[in-house]
């Protein structure tokens, strides 16, 4: 029996067309159930604690939404929750490109297996990779809310920049769990890498609710911040 079997996994969320979730690419995005994560100030949530919730929404009725599209939209974004708990996710992304369609991955990087395996059969044309924190047990374990050994967190990031596929990194910054010095630890670390986007931390509806009380970094902060990411990356030192 195969390890991924042809099993679709239950979608919960479709954006019939997004033109910020895959850089310089037009996409449909659908959202897969059920994280391993509990990130604090996550603000897909309900896909994550209560999925149940949410209506079933056939990938076929995705497909035949996104027909009368297919000239203009490039590929389909695959994101959650996280994606890649789901053993038959290499099957949903088959049927996808079966549609002649791209796919790009959203994943947080605990899963190097499968990410691994989907990369080697050629099924992924881009990966973004949330990396949570520097790669220190318990400041990965604080922002991700839950223990993630980052021995793990490594092996993706490595696989990713093996350079079999187009990525990219991502940070949500919230100042209490990510200080300056931090955010350039990872940067450091991902020296070598395509590059690494901040994102800034929403305080409207996320997982924990104290995190409402949180005052996220300001532009002109985020700004800098990223500016100075940007420098570490490319320093040859």
């Amino acid at each position: 029996m195969s390890k991924y079997p042809n099993h679709i996994p239950p979608i919960k969320g479709f954006i019939e067309t997004s033109f910020s979730d895959w850089p310089g690419m037009v996409c449909a995005v659908i959202f897969l159930p059920y994280c391993n994560l509990r990130c604090p100030f996550c603000h897909n949530h309900v896909l994550v604690l209560n999925p149940d919730s949410l209506e079933n929404i056939s990938l076929q009725s995705i497909l035949d939404r996104l027909k009368p599209f297919k000239d203009w939209i490039d590929g389909v974004c695959i994101t959650g929750g996280e994606p890649t708990i789901h053993r038959g996710l290499p099957g949903l992304i088959r049927k996808i490109r079966s549609a002649g369609l791209m796919v790009k991955l959203d994943t947080n990087g605990t899963q190097p297996e499968i990410l691994n395996y989907l990369i080697s059969e050629g099924l992924l044309d881009f990966v973004a990779m949330d990396v949570k924190a520097p790669l220190n047990d318990s400041k990965y374990t604080r922002a991700s809310g839950v223990y993630v050994p980052v021995e793990i967190i490594r092996e993706s990031i490595e696989t990713l920049m093996s350079g079999r596929v187009q990525y990219m990194f991502r940070t949500t910054v919230v100042p209490s769990l990510h200080s300056r010095d931090d955010i350039l630890e990872i940067a450091r670390m991902l020296k070598g890498a395509l590059g690494l986007t901040l994102q800034n931390f929403n305080p409207k509806d996320p997982l924990d609710p104290q995190m409402r009380k949180e005052k996220p970094y300001s532009d002109e902060a985020l700004c800098l911040l990223q500016k100075e990411v940007d420098r570490v990356m490319k320093s040859k030192n």
